[in-house]
């Protein structure tokens, strides 16, 4: 697989089996706030609800949806200058340039059609992705303590940023 066999295209509304497919991946939902099926269903609902608007990209390879990212457009005013998004790669398709395309063409979405100036993401300590970010250039800016707990074991939330204009 290369980066030019990967075709990025606006998700569509029926797409909620892959995204619920790749959350209960092993060691991925860890990386999520959801913690049982109830939780993950919300979490979709949420993700898709702004498929009408044109913010979320699916990822494909030969066909087949291997990612998808979604930008979390603000309703007010004061605030839809920056936005934050999610995004999740298929476990077989990490590590082969799937993320950086979703998160170059989502870069290219908010700036364009939406004037975002500054988009932002959460993620967990110990997350894999973080390198990813990195390497788009995304720089953190603060840290939540404790954010998540399972049980007796609490993981930091890192959020991290970067500017488009």
């Amino acid at each position: 697989m290369s980066a030019s066999e990967i075709v990025i295209r606006s998700s569509r509304q029926h797409e909620d089996e892959y995204l619920k497919k790749w959350l209960k991946e092993p060691n991925v939902l860890q990386w999520f706030p959801m913690i049982d099926d109830r939780e993950i269903d919300d979490a979709i609902a949420y993700w898709l609800s702004f498929i009408p608007i044109g913010a979320c990209l699916t990822a494909e390879w030969n066909g087949m949806p291997c990612g998808m990212a979604n930008l979390y457009i603000p309703i007010y005013k004061k605030i839809s200058h920056q936005c934050l998004f999610s995004i999740i790669v298929g476990e077989l398709y990490r590590n082969k340039g799937v993320g950086a395309a979703l998160i170059e063409h989502l870069e290219k979405l908010a700036k364009e059609k939406f004037q975002i100036e500054l988009l932002h993401l959460e993620v967990y300590n110990g997350n894999p992705a973080i390198h990813l970010y990195q390497r788009m250039g995304y720089k953190e800016y603060g840290k939540q303590y404790r954010f998540i707990r399972e049980g007796n074991v609490y993981i930091d939330k890192i959020l991290m940023q970067k500017r488009l204009i």
